[in-house]
């Protein structure tokens, strides 16, 4: 096809739903992965507080005797700042340490299942595309727009390797018991517990930062979006007034 696309190109007509909707929905995508990232880091924060805590404190031998009392060896300002986490003698993990596993549990699945979807859908994307070289009047903006598709490729594999990380983070803290028993044990042996949840917090930390970056590369799309978009409108509209 070497001449203009007819009046009702069909083809054209989808390109432009696509630079619409999508350009739209990448502003919400640009954007989101900044709000999980301060998430995970919060969630890491908490713990390096905690590890840090656990790895000089010794155990109290004589804790005091009211359940509702705070654990002063478990403690830690920090953690119960950021998250609310606060060791009591007679309770078991705190509700807090069980929330935040939930939500990191959650927001795994999420990053995982958003990537696949992405990667999927940008395939599909970078074959159809192909289409737009037979349209002389876009073919300076071809670039930008396999560029589009490339970032978006990018952002899903971003996504699937954080949530691979939280998935592993949880593992890692799988194998902490987060209760005053346990974590005094542990405090009066080798430590151990200290050296999995920094391990869990930096797997943590690897995460929030491949989301930043997802977001960043997202945002590099706006223009793109925007320029294209104008041109599919201007060439359909010049069709229309034949």
């Amino acid at each position: 096809m070497n001449g203009p696309p007819d009046k009702a190109d069909p083809f054209l007509t989808v390109v432009l739903n696509l630079s619409h909707f999508h350009r739209e929905h990448e502003k919400f995508y640009a954007e989101s992965p900044l709000h999980d990232a301060i998430t995970l880091s919060r969630a890491s924060s908490t713990l390096k507080a905690l590890a840090e805590q656990w790895s000089h404190a010794n155990p109290d031998q004589t804790p005091l005797p009211s359940p509702f009392a705070g654990a002063i060896d478990l403690n830690d300002q920090r953690a119960i700042e950021l998250l609310g986490v606060l060791f009591m003698e007679g309770v078991g993990e705190p509700p807090e340490i069980s929330k935040m596993k939930s939500d990191l549990g959650a927001l795994a699945e999420s990053c995982l299942s958003t990537g696949t979807w992405l990667a999927t859908a940008m395939e599909a994307s970078w074959s159809v595309i192909e289409h737009l070289t037979a349209y002389p009047a876009v073919a300076d903006l071809l670039g930008d727009r396999h560029r589009i598709i490339s970032n978006d490729w990018h952002c899903a594999s971003l996504s699937s390797l954080a949530g691979r990380d939280i998935d592993r983070a949880l593992a890692v803290l799988a194998r902490v018991e987060f209760t005053p028993a346990a974590l005094r044990s542990d405090m009066a042996l080798d430590r151990a517990v200290p050296r999995y949840v920094f391990a869990a917090s930096e797997l943590l930390d690897h995460a929030a930062d491949l989301l930043a970056q997802s977001s960043v590369i997202t945002r590099d799309n706006e223009r793109r979006w925007r320029v294209f978009h104008l041109r599919i409108s201007q060439i359909l509209e010049a069709a229309a007034d034949r």
